[in-house]
């Protein structure tokens, strides 16, 4: 327990709202003793405004404070920190002139970026095997505090630890360090109580980083891997990796004939073959029916404009590092990042009356944004990319109305593909534009609205837009990874900035608020969570190929081109498989190549004017009526039903 005065005192918050006296100086630790002496003693770290800090971090008057146990959702960040750490001792003991630049907990695991060693997979299990014999002996893990002196005499031989004290570190004095065994590395925790704790470790790869995430930096060597408390978890989850290996949207991407991004056009610039844009097509039908139902105009904006409009909007000083500049006869052009300040343009092109509010326009337009070539990874992070864009001119009044009206279209699309989502509240960031009045009253209207509408909802402190907050949806796929999606954003800002205006009832000029929303979030994305969701086998609507033929002899090609041409009219994307093969062999491929339906024909079924049907889930109907299996698919497809059915055949 820490020393205080007892005539000084802070108030902390709890989660239910509870109000905590506590000594002035008193660490987290600290106030869980003063819950109770069980809490205390289970305390292993703290959320102190949102933020996991070590417990014995000292908190402030009316700060927002979490105990974090070892049943808190928290613990396993902290206990994934610490395996970082176990890591590291363990890579110095095997590679002593390992040098060591950060090791942060991630949501599956960890990783450790090091530099002035040579790594490969063949060398995980030897660390590993040191990481256990760590993890054995028990060592206590303490937090030691220094003065920023011995900070830099400490990590003298550090490049990346002396450049975190100048930079991330700078101005704290004294500075933390982690101890454990004499190993020691600088960090500011938090982190469990000693190494025994860690109950199951795992390394999973390696692979290139760079320091900071620039490509100008030094290049490092990143080791990932993961820890859980129990053996039995740890199995768990690489079970589950293992399946998502397996639907990683990169290789069936692949297999499929979907996509591809080869070298020789640039990274993250996504090629999409005609079986991936086939399913594109589908996708944009779709949000373009819902948007046209929902009042929304659809307009087109160029791919490139003057940086001015950039500037003019505020993207120019939060984006430009991310943005692609051209130089255009002395003149400064960029591609364009977001399409927003496009449609804010095009509102400004005439006069409005208050009657013709809300304006709603649609836009799926294409994007770039330059990450960083170490983030890029298949169709999830690109440069290029397509937004589902919508963006409402809208008077105050009309605010919730149409909030909740774009929450019914995302909804509309989240039950479509039967993805769970999760819902928070993103608020004002540290890098923003516009008044603490816009910003409060932006984030008290969308909150009032999750509120009556009853949605659950977490609370996501400074990630909103930089012109501000934001509803956000993550899609949970089939393993229960989670991904971003759609959003809904209310600014005040850009209206103000591009000096947007409309015509009340009183005939005086009058400020719009801007709704910016997206149903998919980015087309890429959203087919990456897509294809891993269905593990490729898409729904009939989906599929690039919805119905394969397969004669069962050259003989009955005639009769198989004709069933091919009645499904053609009908609008089904439709083969005939015509090699040489058995039909055994037939059917095999179609199923490995996930087509919904095949249908098997010969001389019975030609005679019969019927089809053998068999789906991918391999049941079988022999001498179905051509119409009435016709008649089911143009159902099943008008229904974007996710998965076929036999009832159809009964009776």
């Amino acid at each position: 327990m820490s020393e205080s005065s007892p005539e000084a005192e802070v108030t902390v918050i709890l989660p239910d709202g509870t109000e905590l006296p506590v000594s002035e100086g008193a660490t987290v630790e600290d106030a869980a003793y003063e819950i109770g002496p069980g809490l205390g003693d289970d305390t292993v770290a703290g959320v102190i405004d949102g933020e996991l800090v070590d417990k014995q971090a000292r908190v402030s008057d009316r700060a927002n404070l979490e105990i974090v146990t070892e049943g808190s959702d928290e613990y396993l960040d902290v206990l994934r920190h610490s395996t970082a750490h176990v890591f590291a001792q363990a890579l110095q003991r095997v590679f002593p002139e390992a040098e060591l630049a950060i090791g942060p907990p991630t949501e599956d695991g960890f990783y450790y970026d090091v530099a002035g060693v040579n790594l490969d997979e063949s060398h995980l299990e030897t660390i590993q095997t040191e990481m256990q014999e760590i993890i054995a002996a028990d060592y206590d893990i303490e937090r030691v505090e220094r003065s920023r002196e011995e900070a830099f005499e400490t990590v003298e031989s550090n490049r990346f630890k002396r450049e975190i004290l100048n930079e991330e570190a700078a101005g704290e004095d004294p500075v933390t360090f982690y101890v454990q065994d004499g190993w020691e590395d600088l960090c500011q925790g938090p982190h469990v109580d000693s190494t025994g704790e860690i109950g199951a470790v795992e390394l999973l790869n390696i692979s290139a980083s760079y320091w900071r995430g620039d490509e100008n930096n030094t290049q490092l060597t990143r080791v990932t891997g993961t820890a859980f408390e129990s053996e039995r978890d740890l199995q768990k989850y690489l079970e589950m990796r293992e399946e998502a290996q397996e639907r990683d949207h990169r290789k069936l991407g692949q297999e499929m004939d979907l996509f591809s991004i080869p070298t020789v056009t640039g990274p993250g610039l996504p090629l999409y073959h005609p079986n991936g844009k086939t399913i594109l097509r589908e996708l944009e039908e779709f949000v373009n029916n819902l948007n046209r139902e929902a009042g929304y105009d659809q307009v087109e904006t160029p791919h490139v404009f003057r940086t001015e409009l950039w500037k003019q909007s505020g993207h120019y000083d939060n984006y430009e590092d991310d943005m692609f500049l051209l130089d255009v006869n002395d003149e400064e052009y960029g591609l364009k990042p977001m399409n927003c300040p496009g449609h804010a343009t095009i509102f400004d092109q005439r006069s409005w009356s208050y009657r013709e509010l809300p304006m709603r326009y649609f836009e799926n337009g294409k994007v770039y944004r330059k990450e960083q070539r170490g983030e890029l990874s298949g169709l999830s992070r690109v440069w290029a990319f397509t937004i589902d864009d919508g963006h409402l001119f809208a008077r105050q009044e009309q605010i919730e109305q149409e909030v909740r009206s774009v929450m019914d279209l995302i909804f509309e699309v989240i039950e479509t593909f039967d993805l769970e989502v999760e819902v928070s509240l993103a608020t004002r960031p540290d890098k923003s534009v516009g008044s603490d009045e816009i910003w409060e009253s932006a984030e008290r209207q969308l909150r009032e609205v999750l509120e009556t509408e009853n949605h659950e909802f977490d609370l996501e402190p400074g990630d909103g837009a930089f012109y501000g907050p934001k509803i956000d949806f993550s899609f949970e796929d089939a393993l229960g990874r989670t991904w971003d999606g759609p959003t809904v954003q209310l600014d005040f800002n850009m209206p103000e900035r591009f000096d947007l205006t409309y015509t009340g009832q009183d005939n005086e000029d009058h400020r719009p608020v801007m709704i910016h929303r997206a149903l998919y979030g980015s087309y890429e994305r959203f087919f990456m969570v897509l294809i891993e969701h269905f593990n490729g086998n898409f729904p009939l609507w989906l599929a690039p190929n919805q119905v394969r033929i397969l004669p069962v002899s050259d003989n009955s090609l005639g009769y198989a081109h004709r069933v091919k041409n009645a499904l053609d009219e009908a609008g089904f994307r439709v083969e005939v498989e015509d090699h040489d093969w058995t039909v055994g062999r037939k059917i095999r491929q179609a199923h490995d190549d996930r087509l919904p339906y095949m249908l098997i024909v010969g001389d019975d079924e030609e005679e019969a004017q019927t089809v053998s049907v068999r789906d991918r889930f391999e049941r079988e109907a022999d001498n179905v009526n051509l119409e009435t299996f016709l008649n089911h698919l143009i159902e099943e497809r008008e229904q974007k039903r996710l998965k076929p059915d036999f009832i159809w055949l009964s009776g």
